[in-house]
């Protein structure tokens, strides 16, 4: 093989991995704002502010929630269920998130996957949830959370 097909092959092969690993990191970045997001979230939850724990939900009524009550619509019916639910810090607990698994599934789209507990003076409720994330307007939201409760807990 002559020198210039070498240099180019070579180029070729540099691009790509370039390419690769500067997507790879966007994604990365990506999935570790999400992060941030949850975190803040828990920390909301624990001093009692569910109206800061949903501004990581979009506001708006095609957003979705799946729990053991069945599918809910809408962001404020989300809030309104959740303020239902949980109506003082007391019955809020201390949230813990753990991750089980991220996952970009497109350039604005992102699938994170985990355990919920709640530590209260009583009991130790937790479960599993899903989360549907999409980029809008350069902001990272929750558009889709199915939730559940382990039973028997």
């Amino acid at each position: 093989m002559n020198n210039w097909r070498m240099f180019k092959l070579r180029s070729v092969i540099l691009s790509a991995a370039l390419f690769f690993a500067v997507s790879s990191f966007a994604q990365n970045k990506d999935l570790v704002k999400i992060e941030k997001i949850l975190q803040q979230q828990a920390n909301d939850w624990n001093r009692g502010d569910i109206d800061a724990f949903m501004k990581a939900y979009w506001k708006s009524d095609k957003l979705q929630f799946g729990g053991a009550s069945g599918l809910t619509f809408g962001w404020q019916a989300t809030l309104d269920n959740y303020k239902k639910g949980y109506p003082d810090k007391a019955a809020m607990g201390k949230l813990t998130f753990t991750l089980k698994s991220k996952e970009k599934l497109s350039r604005k789209t992102a699938m994170i996957v985990g355990k919920w507990e709640l530590e209260r003076a009583n009991d130790h409720p937790n479960g599993h949830f899903m989360l549907i994330w999409k980029k809008k307007k350069g902001k990272w939201m929750i558009v889709a959370d199915h939730t559940s409760s382990v039973c028997g807990e």
